[in-house]
């Protein structure tokens, strides 16, 4: 990160403020002396503010995220636009269109148009419309590049927005604080440094200045865009050395499967033998369990069928005793009889 010097910073005249009655009291802080009814300001303090300004946005470059830059003075106008081209973040030059972070859906939509148009021109879709429609879309094409030609490739809200003139450019200062977006800027002695939240205190209005501070900022942002351009081909090689890695290791990988096959087919073989042996020792068992139950089974019918014979037999030997009783009881009786008579 290129380091700012103090006699460069003089020589550019970024010291030179704004006229003593027209000074804003909250700038006291970064205000060396006064000269000739005009406030002079410190340098010093004014390197170390560009160097934590540097700091900061080589962070935000090194995340991906975009800067957008804002100027429509005629001083900056090219210097902002000509720098901001080289490190392809984008710029607002023109008038600040209202709502441009605020409802940036409805200004997505605005360039969405623009590219709709092109596309147009390609198809050969703009050559079948009127002349009178063809000027017509001309025009909102050249308005359309004029005030959003520079932010086309901004698809989301910026990371952060560097203004130079704070009091000029107050409508894009209010919105970055509405979504908390960092705010960096150039600030001169009649601005309100409390609305920043880095401020770089230097002469706003003198194109050697803008010059000099952009330039040093841009230069900060593009080494973040650099190391992350490092970073990510280092990422891609890794990548690529683990893929040559994986495909060197793939034959033995196959070997491997090829053993495990043979494994798994020896394994098998294995398992169906003793699947069968178990199958053989099963069946017998349940042979011999269905006999012995058979056994066991017809042993009882036999029991049940000897027991039965036994009660008949004794039931007809029972009967045959009361038989012989009682003839014997009627004998007696007639016998009895017979006597007394």
């Amino acid at each position: 990160m290129t380091q700012t010097e103090v006699k460069e910073l003089l020589g550019a005249g970024v010291h030179f403020g704004h006229l003593t009655r027209k000074w804003n009291p909250n700038m006291a802080p970064y205000i060396y002396m006064e000269r000739n009814g005009i406030h002079i300001l410190n340098l010093y303090k004014t390197a170390a503010k560009i160097n934590e300004a540097q700091k900061a946005l080589k962070k935000i470059a090194l995340s991906g995220r975009k800067i957008l830059f804002v100027a429509t003075k005629k001083q900056a106008k090219d210097i902002v636009a000509g720098y901001s081209k080289k490190i392809s973040m984008p710029y607002i030059t023109e008038r600040w269109p209202g709502g441009m972070l605020t409802n940036f859906v409805t200004i997505r939509k605005a360039v969405k148009k623009m590219s709709s148009i092109d596309k147009m021109k390609k198809d050969g879709t703009f050559e079948t419309l009127s002349k009178k429609e063809k000027l017509q879309v001309d025009r909102m094409r050249s308005k359309l590049e004029k005030n959003l030609g520079s932010i086309t490739d901004m698809t989301r809200l910026p990371g952060a927005v560097f203004v130079v003139d704070i009091k000029r450019e107050s409508i894009a200062v209010k919105e970055a604080q509405k979504l908390n977006i960092p705010i960096f800027a150039m600030v001169d002695t009649n601005s309100d440094p409390r609305k920043v939240d880095f401020v770089i205190p230097s002469n706003d209005d003198a194109s050697k200045s803008i010059d000099k501070i952009i330039s040093l900022v841009t230069a900060s942002i593009a080494e973040g865009l650099s190391e992350r351009k490092t970073e990510k081909e280092a990422e891609l090689n890794e990548k690529n050395q683990s893929n040559e890695e994986i495909q060197v290791n793939q034959p033995n990988i196959e070997d491997e499967t090829k053993l495990n096959e043979d494994v798994e087919g020896i394994d098998k073989v294995e398992v169906k033998k003793e699947v069968k042996t178990k199958d053989k020792v099963e069946d017998k068992k349940e042979a011999k369990t269905k006999d012995k139950v058979e056994d066991k089974k017809e042993a009882k019918t036999k029991v049940k069928i000897e027991n039965k014979k036994e009660v008949k037999t004794k039931d007809k030997v029972e009967d045959k005793k009361e038989t012989a009783k009682k003839t014997k009881t009627k004998s007696k009786s007639k016998t009895t009889q017979k006597e007394k008579k």
